[in-house]
């Protein structure tokens, strides 16, 4: 008969705690802390990169022997990273050029004040 501990998951609850941490020191970063735009950038992307590692090694086993001897998927981890970056990259540029809607330069949404006076005479 197979024996059934109970046991508590230690290296989990202590990624758990971690990715928290480093949440909220970016949260902190970006609202809450002095330091110049660039360095708030920097600061939230090395905690990312930080937190994607705890991902990696905390909750998907990637250095378990039950994965089969420690064995890490390259590929699927690059092209992972590769959409990752793309994503990443792709919103980075859509909020620097700041794309509207305002085509005509009216802010407004309606026509200018002296092209109504103009309908009405």
């Amino acid at each position: 008969m197979e024996k059934n501990t109970k046991h508590l998951p230690v290296q989990h609850i202590i990624g758990f705690l971690l990715s928290i941490v480093l949440t909220l020191l970016a949260v902190w970063a970006a609202l809450g802390s002095d330091l110049p735009v660039k360095w708030i950038i920097i600061a939230i992307m090395v905690l990312a990169v930080i937190q994607a590692g705890i991902q990696l090694f905390m909750f998907m086993h990637m250095t378990e022997s039950a994965s089969g001897g420690g064995h890490v998927p390259w590929n699927m981890m690059f092209h992972g990273f590769v959409l990752a970056a793309i994503v990443v990259a792709g919103s980075l540029f859509t909020m620097s050029f700041g794309f509207t809607h305002d085509h005509d330069g009216d802010h407004s949404g309606h026509g200018s004040h002296q092209e109504e006076q103009q309908m009405h005479d």
